[in-house]
């Protein structure tokens, strides 16, 4: 199988370009390599790629709709996964434009070369935050997702809906999966867990929004990836509804766990306490995170299994191991 890969210098895009050379596929990769976070971070996943004889790779902006023409003109894919993103919500209250230029342009430039390449599958990474001001929990896929909270959460929303029109105009199969905290070795420096090791490491305080009564579906990277790969491998299905080759599912852990917690848990494994500087929460944070996977466990077989004791320490045993004495 030919499989475009966009975001492939990101955390889940590299940990999914990993899992996807392994099983023996050909895949293409294309990143931006911008600057949010340390590019570096994004140069090392790219080097351990690159040792892989099926991996190609290629720095490509999605909003660069000559570039992606370019790209579909001299491949063809049979699955193109769409990882590629600006991330972050609290990013969002400052730069709002990257996120329209990539979540909204660069989104419609992949569907649009999809639709005219005939391409079997567009899989495509949504978010937990299109849930917003829901208070129902577990959140399901049945809820309605009109009150985003964040531009961030609202540029994902609307991938789902273009994605909907190009099933119901063109029959482009699609799959949406909205990922619920991603954590694990190789993950981003601007997440939770990161910036909290980081911080403790160095000594320095770490900030604790909300005084630490959020509560978050933590999901780890390779179930995260074990579920992108069901979806690619198994295909595209159809909506029992519709008939339309359009599908979102939620992609956690399926359990709560406490920010307080979550930081016991990093304390444990670094044997050593934070400096925790309690502050309000930010604009655009939702208190509650919870997935029901019901449907993706019924479909795709999706099954989490990494306990979030597990996850922490292997992502502290990756990150103290990457970093070595740079935070000693």
């Amino acid at each position: 199988m030919k499989i475009l890969v966009t975001g492939a210098a990101g955390f889940i895009g590299f940990s999914l370009c990993r899992r996807l050379l392994e099983d023996g596929h050909e895949v293409t990769g294309i990143d931006n390599m911008n600057a949010y976070y340390d590019v570096s971070l994004k140069r090392a996943r790219i080097d351990i790629l690159n040792k892989s004889r099926g991996f190609s790779f290629e720095t490509l902006d999605i909003s660069d709709k000559p570039a992606c023409s370019a790209l579909f003109k001299k491949n063809e894919f049979d699955t193109v996964v769409n990882l590629a993103a600006q991330a972050g919500v609290r990013y969002s209250l400052v730069n709002p434009d990257a996120y329209i230029q990539s979540n909204i342009a660069g989104f419609t430039n992949i569907i649009e070369e999809c639709r005219h390449a005939k391409t079997k599958h567009l899989v495509y990474a949504s978010t937990s935050s299109v849930y917003g001001l829901n208070k129902e929990l577990p959140f399901s896929t049945d809820q309605k997702t009109d009150r985003p909270a964040s531009l961030y959460a609202a540029t994902k929303k609307a991938n789902e809906l273009i994605a909907h029109s190009y099933s119901h105009l063109f029959g482009l199969p699609s799959t949406g999966l909205r990922f619920f905290t991603v954590y694990g070795p190789w993950g981003r420096p601007d997440m939770a867990l990161f910036l909290f090791t980081k911080n403790i490491l160095e000594g320095r305080p770490v900030e604790i929004f909300n005084n630490g009564r959020h509560k978050r579906d933590f999901t780890y990277i390779d179930d995260i990836v074990d579920g992108l790969a069901r979806v690619i491998f198994k295909g595209p299905l159809l909506d029992e509804q519709t008939g339309l080759p359009y599908k979102i599912y939620n992609i956690g852990s399926n359990r709560q766990i406490e920010l307080l917690k979550y930081i016991e848990l990093i304390e444990s494994n670094l044997g050593k306490k934070a400096d925790r500087l309690m502050k309000p929460k930010q604009p655009g944070d939702i208190d509650e995170t919870y997935a029901d996977v019901s449907s993706f466990m019924k479909d795709y077989g999706y099954k989490p299994s990494t306990s979030i004791e597990t996850g922490v320490a292997e992502f502290i045993k990756w990150y103290t191991g990457f970093y070595g004495d740079k935070h000693e």
